[in-house]
């Protein structure tokens, strides 16, 4: 098949249709139309064929995770997703895989509304690039770096599942594990749920807000270095999987949790006179949010407590140009 063939065959004729979409693919553009008062939010990520998944992956659950990575950054911001583009490099024209990977990107793209607008496919080694577009009124958007010493700090869903689901793959776990947490776990790491609707609800109450793609330690430090902050976290607060614990030791589970990537779960920061409103829309969300510590005002970074004493870990997260975690 041609470029063109595989582009409408399989991304053209069957992707959702949005009204504020005037112009869609066809053309050198997508023309597309800005509700009022809002501030467009565009998000970029690449995934490599043997760096962010295996060779092998099954294509669905690549094309799933491939838009999932990218929804997560708008949910970070706080905003609705709406178009997305996308472009792609296959080593050949493999009609079944580029149908099953379709058949998953544009999935997640339906339940989440959104519209292929446009992209590129090109021959050579397997890389998935996606672009999505979102928008949120003005003076809503979450950002990193209004947060202030005293600031509460929440994460959603249960860090470290992703981290564990990968040492499975990697055979890096020797101790016996149930057949649901692996799968649960794997799940977690090739299908992630993106957090929009909770971080929607966070406009106006969170001061902060950062997807988990590195690490929660790492990414947290994105918004103490944004908001020139320090912060303690409570690894007795950790939402720690209960077949993790079971399956490795208190400190590794604690840092799969801190350090492991590909959560897509989202930290973010809360003033004290606002933590009573997160902890109702909380109870709200199927989703647990739990409170794991509080950003101070020393300029030490990152310190991790158990039973209010100081705990020793290992934080390094991930790097793409570095060989060591």
């Amino acid at each position: 098949m041609s470029e063109f063939d595989l582009i409408y065959r399989y991304f053209f004729k069957d992707a959702n249709q949005r009204k504020d979409v005037e112009l869609g693919i066809g053309d050198d553009c997508a023309l597309l139309t800005m509700p009022p008062q809002s501030l467009l939010a565009v998000s970029t990520d690449t995934l490599v064929s043997g760096v962010h998944f295996f060779p092998d992956v099954d294509p669905f659950t690549l094309g799933h995770k491939a838009l999932a990575v990218n929804i997560s950054d708008l949910a970070a911001m706080g905003a609705d997703p709406a178009w997305v583009s996308l472009a792609i490099t296959l080593p050949e024209a493999n009609e079944p895989w580029v149908k099953a990977f379709a058949e998953g990107f544009l999935a997640l793209a339906d339940y989440y509304g959104m519209q292929l607008v446009g992209g590129d496919t090109t021959k050579g080694p397997l890389s998935v690039t996606v672009t999505v577009h979102g928008h949120v009124p003005i003076g809503q958007a979450l950002t990193r770096g209004q947060a202030k010493a005293g600031d509460w700090i929440y994460v959603t869903g249960a860090p470290g599942e992703a981290a564990f689901g990968l040492n499975l793959l990697q055979g890096a776990i020797t101790c016996e594990v149930s057949d649901e947490l692996s799968a649960h776990c794997i799940s977690r790491l090739q299908q992630p749920t993106p957090r929009v609707a909770i971080g929607t609800a966070l406009r106006g109450l969170a001061s902060s807000c950062i997807d988990i793609s590195d690490g929660l330690a790492q990414d947290l430090g994105h918004i103490l270095n944004a908001c020139q902050c320090g912060a303690d976290i409570h690894l007795d607060q950790l939402p720690l999987n209960s077949g993790i614990l079971e399956a490795t030791s208190f400190d590794q589970a604690c840092q799969l949790a801190l350090t492991g990537g590909d959560d897509y779960e989202l930290l973010f920061t809360v003033p004290q006179e606002k933590k009573g409103l997160v902890d109702q829309l909380a109870s709200h969300h199927s989703v647990a949010i739990n409170c794991i510590g509080r950003l101070t005002s020393a300029k030490s970074g990152l310190t991790l407590k158990l039973n209010e004493q100081a705990y020793p870990l290992d934080l390094a997260g991930w790097d793409h140009f570095s060989d060591e975690k």
